[in-house]
């Protein structure tokens, strides 16, 4: 992935910086024109059935709200079997990646199959041309949709799922909306009793804060309180939160920053998975929504796995290293004994 975004850098240095309103190379560029021309997450697959793993792919848009999800069936699922449901959240920082792009394609063809679920991974809209809530009231309506997709207006939901075994997850932006939508349903009262949500995994989950905690401290001078050196890392974060975000209050938004939310222990589900990468500038907010979460009040469970030696999202850049194989049978077993 460091190679990819060299080579982009190199490709986009003739950009006239003079011509441009905000600069996050490599990701994207906004000219003051008003146009945003993306560099990641721009490449799209059809949905399919997969060659390597059976399971089978569709696309469906809401005919009510314009929504659109990619559905994953599994070959090995009988006509008349119920399986666990997981709905996806793709990653991106709000402003990049698709539920169609090429990784989340086929990693959840992947995780559809060894987990044996359906999968609905939903296609919010982005930033900065959707900013926030956009894609919260994307991923909601999304949930609805299921919700009448359980009652019958979506053969593949029900016919194959189990409404009493429904899970949220999501990677880096992605984890964040399934951390905000399991709030919504426990506040929805779920009126027809279709979905039971047992848990959350959140990979990576993208929250953020003003102030540095955990390892983030260790880059401060001890008796001035300054930075040691710079992290263009936390720079950027700070920065994306604020494109995808534009009326947000800051890093301390309870929209990114859990900690500052005085309603966190009302969270729907039983039992949230949370990864954490050694390597990840995000890292240590994993670590502290766990324990947030328990001091809370929330009745359920929370665990943190790390993955050492590892930086963001590796699972979907290297699918077939060694430790993304290993989060991959983490989240199924989670799934599968939950």
């Amino acid at each position: 992935m460091e190679e990819v975004m060299k080579e982009i850098m190199k490709a986009t240095a003739s950009i006239n910086q003079e011509d441009l309103l905000h600069d996050f190379r490599p990701m994207l560029v906004i000219y003051k024109d008003g146009r945003v021309e993306r560099f990641l997450g721009t490449q799209s697959v059809p949905p399919s059935i997969d060659s390597l793993t059976g399971v089978e792919s569709k696309d469906v848009i809401s005919t009510e709200t314009g929504v659109s999800v990619r559905l994953y069936k599994p070959q090995c699922v009988e006509s008349d079997e119920k399986v666990p449901l997981l709905v996806y959240f793709h990653g991106g920082g709000f402003v990049l990646e698709t539920a169609a792009s090429p990784l989340f394609h086929s990693y959840l063809n992947v995780l559809s199959s060894k987990a044996k679920i359906i999968i609905v991974s939903v296609n919010y809209r982005r930033a900065p041309e959707h900013p926030l809530p956009a894609a919260y009231d994307d991923s909601w309506a999304a949930l609805e949709w299921v919700r009448s997709g359980l009652a019958g207006a979506e053969p593949w939901l029900s016919q194959h799922v189990d409404p009493a075994r429904v899970f949220l997850a999501g990677d880096s932006a992605g984890a964040n909306i399934s951390h905000h939508m399991a709030k919504r349903v426990a506040k929805s009262n779920n009126p027809d009793g279709k979905i039971t949500l047992k848990g959350l995994v959140l990979v990576h989950p993208y929250f953020w804060g003003k102030d540095r905690i955990g390892s983030e401290l260790q880059k401060l001078n001890p008796t001035t309180g300054t930075k040691q050196t710079s992290d263009d890392s936390e720079s950027m974060i700070d920065k994306m939160w604020k494109l995808a975000h534009p009326g947000t209050t800051g890093c301390d938004d309870p929209w990114i920053n859990p900690g500052m939310d005085p309603e966190l222990g009302e969270l729907a589900g039983e039992k949230v998975l949370v990864f954490v990468a050694e390597q990840d500038t995000l890292r240590d907010r994993g670590f502290h929504y766990k324990d947030l979460l328990v001091k809370s009040g929330w009745k359920g469970e929370v665990q943190v796995i790390e993955t050492e030696g590892e930086g963001h999202v590796f699972h979907l850049f290297n699918p077939s290293s060694p430790k993304a194989s290993e989060l991959m049978d983490q989240f199924v077993e989670f799934i599968n004994t939950c």
